[in-house]
């Protein structure tokens, strides 16, 4: 072969690697310029599912606040129910006490206030 053959082949040889070379490194620079853009959908994608996140516990912990506030609410509603049916029943003893029409042997036999309330709900159910 001729020597300047030689060269031209080998010089051909080279830019032919020099430009498999360029390609190769603008691919990887496209793929990883793809890779920040798909990070940055996900930061922003993590972003809003936390702040839906944030939002759906911030409500979860007021429905439970306003759960312990109607509980609260119940149990004093309870306990006030309580204190009127026992002044009721006082009051109904002391009626009974006091009503000439009533032996003091009945007034023992006298149905409770609570019991009263019960025997008239079972009367409503049984119409």
């Amino acid at each position: 072969m001729d020597t300047g053959l030689l060269i031209v082949l080998i010089v051909a040889a080279v830019v032919v690697v020099a430009l498999i070379v360029l390609a190769a490194r603008k691919a990887r620079a496209q793929r990883q310029n793809q890779h920040r853009v798909e990070a940055g959908e996900h930061r922003e994608e993590a972003r809003i599912r936390g702040a839906r996140a944030d939002r759906e516990q911030a409500e979860a912990e007021e429905r439970a606040a306003r759960a312990r506030a109607e509980m609260a609410g119940a149990e004093e509603q309870s306990a006030k129910a309580g204190h009127e049916r026992q002044a009721a029943e006082e009051r109904h003893e002391r009626a009974a006490e006091l009503d000439p029409d009533v032996d003091e042997e009945q007034v023992g036999d006298l149905p409770r206030a609570d019991e009263r309330a019960r025997h008239g709900a079972d009367r409503g159910e049984q119409r």
